[in-house]
């Protein structure tokens, strides 16, 4: 007698999530000028709206992440596409990775310097390409093959972090590069700096999100570290070290000093308690930030997200711009580290 083979039912829709980073480091109340923090609240808000938009209509949460990015990258207010800070040479150097949970497709790419939205070019490599990380002018090259927006590198300058660059240089006793070409002329007044120090040093952008599908994904965005050199690279657009996401445990997106970050592999590192110790999430991105990253005395954060809704953050630094939503909820922004 034949088996009758039961009708496939519809999956439930899983309910959306989406946390977001703005990059984390010395951020106090005491040196935020009241307009800085509130604008950085009013740019955080704006992207995580725009990523729950795309989740809200039934987007994939690697288009969700795409969008969210692609605000920040283009908001002097970050270290990311026309925030950018400059390498010791005068140039901005971007780097960038994407990853799909639902696959473990990645891309990633480095020191770019035309493409507009760096996170669109990591996922061309990983959607259209057979390799998971391009650097370089090979990187620029691919985006133009594939038409994403390419710009003249003048585009990234910004007076404040060419002042932020000029300044250490100096304290340094380094070498003054040449004003940019395609840079307007120098003001007669110095930019006053409207962010607190050191937060250059953190500025990188992420987002984690969680589909209806109940897919999972993270995105990583950076000019990386002020006044580098030698071509330095840290770890947004290294796998498994500020970026990774993986179905079977979870979503991560880290900022914070790279050299670190990468001997650790902590992105890995926070999914693999998930996955393997049964970990809460939140346990596990704590033990990872205030337990393996301080021993070896690193500084940042990290934002994360498991398939079940889950969703952390955590960071060793005096603040991390952050901001999350889940829904049906109201939008959280944080700046500081008193704040939930």
């Amino acid at each position: 007698m034949a088996t009758a083979i039961p009708a496939q039912q519809a999956q439930p829709a899983h309910q959306w999530a989406i946390v977001v980073h703005g990059g984390a480091g010395v951020i106090e109340r005491a040196t935020m000028k009241p307009e800085t923090e509130a604008a950085y609240r009013a740019s955080m808000t704006q992207a995580t709206e725009a990523g729950a938009k795309v989740l809200d209509s039934g987007g994939s949460a690697l288009d969700a992440i795409e969008a969210v990015i692609h605000i920040l990258e283009d908001d002097p207010l970050f270290n990311a596409g026309r925030g950018a800070v400059f390498t010791a040479d005068g140039k901005n150097e971007l780097d960038a990775a994407i990853m799909d949970g639902a696959t473990l497709k990645a891309g990633a790419v480095a020191g770019v310097t035309r493409t507009r939205h760096p996170i669109s070019l990591a996922r061309a490599v990983m959607d259209k390409s057979p390799h998971v990380m391009l650097i370089g002018s090979g990187a620029d090259a691919f985006a133009a093959q594939v038409g994403l927006e390419q710009v003249d590198p003048s585009f990234f300058f910004t007076e404040r972090r060419w002042q932020q660059l000029i300044k250490q240089l100096k304290k340094e006793n380094r070498p003054i590069p040449a004003r940019p070409a395609g840079a307007p002329p120098e003001p007669a007044e110095p930019v006053s700096a409207i962010e607190p120090r050191d937060a250059h040093k953190y500025g990188t952008v992420g987002v984690v999100a969680l589909d209806r599908q109940g897919n999972i994904a993270a995105g990583t965005s950076t000019g990386g570290t002020q006044a580098k050199q030698w071509g330095r690279v840290g770890d947004s657009p290294i796998i498994g070290a500020g970026t990774y996401a993986s179905n079977q445990s979870c979503a991560v997106s880290g900022t914070g000093v790279g050299e670190y970050f990468i001997r650790l592999t902590i992105a890995r590192e926070v999914c693999d308690l998930v996955r393997f110790k049964g970990m809460k999430l939140q346990d596990a991105a704590d033990q990872v930030i205030h337990k393996e990253l301080q021993d070896l005395h690193g500084d940042g954060g990290i934002i994360a997200i498991t398939p079940d809704g889950q969703l952390a953050w955590s960071f060793n630094t005096s603040g991390m711009y952050r901001a999350r939503l889940v829904e049906g909820g109201k939008i959280q922004i944080g700046v500081y580290s008193d704040e939930p």
